[in-house]
């Protein structure tokens, strides 16, 4: 026979749609809730225990909750029997006594009303994510000057933190996910649905990376930049760059870029801080494409697999100082990190090759410890 507590889960599993209801402004209608009509066939004290825990927690014992009917039943093993035939609530206010939602339901309702008053469109998406209108019961109000904000300025081009909306300073930043879905449905015309990212999804200013490098022909660097030869800008400036230049070293450590203007003369070259897999803030860089790109990394399978990334980009890209040759002179019996990756990669016949013998042996040698006297021998030969 049913439990209490089978009552109470299938009674749990019925509020959801209890809530849609209320959205969609539905009367209330009797719940009924199903429960098997088996009972302990051989024992009658058995059979009047489980009938006597049912309805104690009913409304006739309780006060409140599910209600309960019965009819007079000529049993098998136990004669005539009054057996529960119905399990039901009659109204609301029993249906959520019963739950003790009481109080989230009277938040839902007043929630509800609020967002529709203001933004009727959001129905379907209310319907939708019932169980979010609860989640953020108490952030609604904040929430909704964010939209109202953004339905009068959809592209507003400021930070996050310099829109002037009275809500705390991080309240965007700690309420993105619910503020976008919320973004999509309410200024859908005006959302960059390419990008992910909310800045750039609603065209937001950005804390953009920086791309780091060095000039290293002089000549240019005295021409163009009063000296300077050391530089940092954000990406988007980087893609804009314009210099005289023929040829770009990416390297895959800052240690490395600090030492390349020890390099002999490379003129309209410059050197760029690649930062191991941030190499994907470079493949916008459409002047590359008339370059001589060269890629040195470490000699590890990380280092492989980032050279085999920026040749997505740019396929054209020559790897440098990462031969079996350079391995097998200077290894000194590295660890690596171990790799998962199983997809082909985009190396030569050679690259491949010394990537399999890292991957299986677990190999690295970092750039850093190639000598510089090598360094500069292979660099006089280039």
């Amino acid at each position: 026979m049913i439990t209490p507590e089978e009552i109470r889960d299938k009674s749990d599993r019925k509020y959801i749609s209890f809530l849609q209801s209320l959205v969609e402004q539905r009367p209330f209608e009797k719940l009924v809730i199903s429960g098997d009509k088996s009972y302990t066939k051989s024992s009658l004290v058995e059979f009047e225990r489980e009938i006597q825990l049912i309805l104690s927690h009913s409304k006739e014992k309780k006060g409140f909750g599910y209600s309960l009917d019965f009819q007079k039943v000529k049993t098998k093993y136990l004669g005539v029997q009054d057996l529960p035939i119905s399990i039901y609530f009659d109204n609301e206010k029993e249906f959520l006594k019963f739950l003790d939602k009481e109080n989230e339901v009277n938040s839902f309702k007043s929630n509800v009303e609020t967002i529709l008053r203001e933004f009727p469109e959001l129905k379907d998406w209310i319907i939708r994510n019932l169980r979010k209108v609860i989640d953020y019961a108490n952030e609604w109000k904040n929430i909704l000057q964010v939209c109202h904000y953004f339905k009068q300025n959809p592209k507003p081009n400021l930070y996050v933190r310099e829109l002037p909306v009275k809500v705390h300073t991080k309240f965007i930043e700690r309420n993105k996910s619910i503020i976008r879905e919320l973004l999509d449905v309410l200024i859908h015309e005006h959302v960059n649905t390419e990008e992910r990212e909310f800045e750039k999804r609603f065209y937001l200013k950005y804390a953009e990376p920086q791309i780091r490098f060095k000039v290293l022909d002089k000549t240019i660097s005295d021409r163009f930049l009063t000296g300077i030869d050391d530089i940092a800008i954000p990406v988007s400036q980087f893609e804009k760059l314009e210099l005289p230049i023929r040829k770009v070293l990416v390297v895959e450590n800052k240690t490395t870029l600090y030492t390349t203007l020890t390099l002999p003369k490379m003129d309209d070259t410059i050197a760029i801080f690649g930062s191991g897999f941030s190499v994907f803030n470079l493949k916008n860089v459409r002047w590359f494409n008339n370059l001589d790109l060269l890629y040195w990394g470490d000699i590890d399978v990380q280092g492989f697999e980032i050279l085999s990334q920026f040749r997505t980009y740019f396929s054209k890209t020559r790897s440098i100082l990462m031969d079996k040759q350079t391995f097998d002179r200077f290894f000194e019996g590295d660890n690596g990190t171990p790799s998962k990756i199983s997809t082909k990669l985009n190396l030569t016949d050679e690259e491949q090759q010394l990537y399999d013998i890292l991957k299986t042996k677990n190999w690295r040698l970092e750039q850093e410890k190639i000598p510089f006297n090598y360094v500069n021998k292979y660099f006089d030969s280039e």
